[in-house]
């Protein structure tokens, strides 16, 4: 046992229910606020505490058995020594858990569909609170702007340790930063949301717990992109930081020694080349030289440590020096240990989902699933929710198609405004969504912010396929062979290439829009296939079509404008244009440059970020957004839809989500950490 001192700042993450040993801690908000939350304007409610109010610590008695399972970790030191000295303490939704069990969960692949797991077991420097509005203290203990949100300074936990022992420090928070985000051997091109004003930031380690960010320009989303975003804004530094380059000048020596190129090779083993925290591991992307590493993967400050990959799953076990515990002073995860196994057919996951073999379960769940999954609740032992998603299912023609007979019919906007009123968003509604959507124009935005004239959500929405074929006739495209369907202007066929991933869209959905395009002389086929083949094929510029669920909230927008940046997301998302986003990745060197329209967006996002939410100036740019995007309908939007979530009726302290919605990055709002199985 451990006994701590608490401050102010760790009874503020309490809630409102007692802990051993102290008084109950009274606050307005359930989940409590940190002072210099966002916005500012946030009024911290009244609470009280005891004056040296104390807490006794305890550990789930199979830690030890579980650190022996991670391959180099040292001999694990007693808790006082794991937990920093003001731990986080979470409040449970309903009872102090009980310790054990394995979470099952199931992915569609390697890399797809394992965003749902990821919110499970993630961490960031902040996230959003269960009413998807306030932001809460994570790994920063707190946080603070300076007047005109140029400056955003993060305050860590002392005694913070990466899941190796080793101390988590600013230089961690500098090291992601400095030596990955913006380092072009390992991301090829920054991301939106580490820049600001298209400019890259500077990092400042005041201390070993105090980092700051400075901005060329104000950026007040930035905070909010830490507390909904996958991307984690600290690696260890003690750790990948031997194999950097420009960290260690014998790095490349030590890569070699190891069986790899040079450093940044090894770094790529570890962290891969991207932003996404999914990238395989040495166990699975290095399965021959692995053992001659000295880990199988990364330190991570996450509730749980992968100790085995392979091409069909993984497996995890609880992080001894996972930061957080319970009003009754336990240390989390009350789970012991995941396992995901990954498959990629639909129809095999929803038969494990309809037996009962998954604990938790939301993404690439289709509302087509749930009929079968309703009536096999009580048999299965799970739970069923539906609820409002904040994405939607989203089309986009290839503007910038290799076929240059295409890329000119997709690139005519009345061809755009054709194929929007081909489609009867009505009949999608009722057939594939049980009436319960709300048939919609995508406007980048959702729910769409108080600035947008409502006129937008119907822009061209409108069922009208006598419309769709007059504007189709205008441009050309017209049946010249007699056979009903319509050709190019240079009398090439038409047949669009409908791919689907079922983790991104419905297929029942895609088919009921193939149907009416056919129904105005649009040739097209359908088919499924896996998530990692349809962004391979969108990456390369060969779809015809991209089809995938697309929207975010404000909070979103504010700290990462790629939506509204060619080709208007990342590889994991829905995309389009990819020439243009090569044009602007190579600043012009490569690509195809995209229209004046498209470049006016780029320049009025910037705005849009820098200036404070609510403003006239914000509202004026968001307007701008919103009205350039949906009037050119670079994306064409269907129906607003409810979505299933899933749950084995065991599992405890999982709340009444919101949404079912990666916006807020899936689970995280709702402290998963404190889950556990009650069987």
């Amino acid at each position: 046992m451990r006994k701590i001192l608490l401050s102010s700042a760790a009874l503020m993450a309490m809630g409102g229910t007692a802990m051993a040993s102290c008084p109950a801690v009274t606050v307005a908000d359930p989940m409590g606020v940190a002072a210099g939350a966002y916005p500012q304007q946030y009024e911290l409610a009244e609470f009280q505490t005891a004056a040296n109010c104390t807490m006794e610590m305890s550990e789930n008695p199979d830690i030890a058995a579980m650190n022996a399972k991670i391959r180099g970790n040292p001999d694990m030191p007693a808790l006082a020594d794991r937990l920093p000295s003001e731990p986080l303490v979470v409040a449970p939704y309903e009872m102090i858990g009980k310790y054990g069990g394995m979470f099952n969960a199931l992915s569609n692949a390697t890399e797809a569909g394992t965003s749902d797991f990821m919110s499970v077991r993630h961490v960031n420097l902040v996230r959003y609170a269960d009413d998807l509005t306030t932001i809460v203290p994570n790994v920063a203990k707190s946080w603070s702007w300076n007047d005109d949100f140029t400056q955003l300074t993060f305050v860590l936990r002392e005694g913070h340790k990466w899941s190796d022992g080793q101390p988590f420090t600013a230089e961690d928070v500098e090291f992601w930063y400095e030596n990955l985000a913006l380092d072009p051997k390992v991301i090829e091109s920054p991301k939106d949301y580490v820049l600001a004003g298209g400019e890259a930031m500077t990092v400042d380690v005041i201390d070993p717990l105090t980092v700051r960010f400075n901005m060329p320009v104000p950026k007040p989303g930035f905070l909010a992109h830490f507390a909904n975003h996958y991307a984690q804004g600290f690696q260890p530094k003690h750790f990948l930081g031997q194999y950097h380059p420009a960290i260690n000048p014998d790095a490349d020596t030590l890569a070699q020694s190891l069986g790899f190129d040079d450093g940044y090779a090894l770094v790529k083993a570890y962290y891969g080349s991207s932003d996404w925290m999914d990238t395989p591991t040495p166990m699975l992307a290095h399965p021959d030289k692995v053992a001659n590493l000295p880990l199988d993967a990364a330190p991570t400050l996450e509730s749980h440590i992968v100790t085995s990959e392979t091409t069909e799953g993984r497996t995890f076990v609880a992080n001894p020096y996972y930061f957080k515990v319970d009003t009754a002073g336990n240390q989390l995860p009350y789970i012991n240990e995941m396992d995901e196994i990954f498959v990629g057919e639909s129809e095999v996951r929803l038969l494990k989902l309809v037996n009962g073999e998954v604990d938790y379960k939301a993404q690439a769940l289709q509302i087509d699933y749930v009929p079968l999954l309703m009536e096999n609740q009580e048999k299965g032992g799970f739970v069923v929710d539906l609820k409002p998603d904040i994405t939607m299912p989203t089309i986009a023609f290839n503007v910038t198609s290799e076929d240059l007979e295409k890329r000119k019919v997709f690139g005519d906007l009345k061809f755009r405004q054709a194929m929007s009123v081909a489609m009867n968003r009505d009949e999608i509604n009722e057939v594939a969504m049980f009436g319960l959507g709300t048939p919609q124009q995508y406007v980048g935005f959702s729910p769409t912010p108080d600035f947008v004239d409502p006129k937008w959500e119907q822009h061209f929405a409108q069922y009208d396929p006598e419309m769709a074929k007059s504007l189709l006739d205008e441009i050309g495209v017209v049946d010249k062979d007699g056979d009903g369907m319509r050709e190019l202007p240079n009398g090439d066929p038409l047949v669009l290439n409908l791919q689907v991933a079922t983790q991104g869209i419905s297929i029942k959905i895609v088919e009921l829009v193939g149907q009416t395009w056919r129904d105005v002389g649009i040739n097209n086929t359908v088919k499924e296939v896996t998530s990692d083949e349809y962004r391979s094929s969108q990456s390369s510029n060969q779809l015809d079509v991209t089809l995938w669920e697309k929207s975010v909230p404000l909070a979103v927008v504010l700290g990462n404008g790629e939506i509204f940046i060619p080709p208007y997301d990342n590889y994991f998302n829905m995309r389009t244009a990819m020439l243009w986003g090569e044009w602007v990745d190579s600043n012009g060197a490569s690509g195809v440059e995209p229209p004046e329209y498209a470049k006016q967006m780029m320049e009025d996002i910037k705005v849009f970020q820098a200036a404070q939410v609510g403003t006239p100036e914000s509202d004026a740019a968001g307007r701008k957004l919103v009205e350039t995007m949906t009037s050119n309908l670079l994306f064409i939007g269907t129906v607003k839809e409810q979505k299933p979530i899933y749950r084995n009726a065991a599992m405890k302290n999982v709340p009444e989500f919101k949404t079912a919605s990666y916006a807020y990055y899936r689970t995280y709002p709702y402290r998963p950490a404190q889950w556990f199985l009650d069987e």
